[in-house]
């Protein structure tokens, strides 16, 4: 039996139809049309309609382009919504001589919470892509020494330091002589 295009579109699969909501809602928060998505991307406005109605299969290339041009990391697309109760996560070794980023936990509501774990060992350089308009990073420092914030107002934080900023800015976490982990919760307004 032969399929007929257009016809019995269905979602590919849960993983699909989630990260179509999110590529969705993503665009939506940066203002962006279907249309300027697709010009940044290289696909036809008909195909980013399917994927965002969760009726495509999207390849991780795809995925990818979709990330860049709205600014966001790869893994926000693939996101699911966390289900109520309780959630424990185990401690995780930090990769050698690499940062290492965790997310821990995705909070919705009336905005979106994201709380991430950032590992970086000495020496090390990371820049911050900016989120959506609004958007707020929060700091705490575990343990180490860093230059974090604003790209153009970094600050020195130390154990126990916090450090809230714009997060819809160019931003910034360096290490001098030590590593650093901190914690990280990252506040953005929910989709409209």
């Amino acid at each position: 039996m032969t399929a007929v295009p257009g016809r019995d579109r269905r979602p590919a699969s849960g993983a699909a139809a989630a990260a179509g909501a999110q590529i969705q809602r993503r665009r939506l928060q940066r203002g962006m049309s279907q249309a300027e998505l697709a010009r940044r991307t290289g696909l036809s406005k008909a195909t980013l309609s399917q994927l965002e109605a969760g009726l495509g299969n999207p390849t991780v290339d795809t995925l990818d382009a979709i990330a860049v041009a709205l600014a966001v990391p790869l893994t926000d697309l693939l996101a699911r919504h966390a289900g109520p109760g309780t959630v424990h996560l185990p401690s995780t070794p930090a990769a050698a001589g690499e940062p290492t980023r965790e997310l821990l936990r995705r909070i919705s509501g009336g905005h979106s919470l994201e709380i991430w774990r950032l590992r970086l060992p000495a020496g090390a350089s990371v820049d911050g892509v900016p989120h959506a308009p609004g958007t707020t990073e929060h700091l705490l420092v575990a343990s180490g020494r860093l230059l974090a914030g604003p790209a153009d107002d970094p600050r020195d934080l130390g154990p126990g330091d916090m450090l809230a900023f714009a997060g819809d800015a160019p931003h910034r976490y360096r290490t001098g002589d030590e590593s650093a982990d901190v914690t990280v919760v990252i506040a953005s307004p929910a989709a409209g």
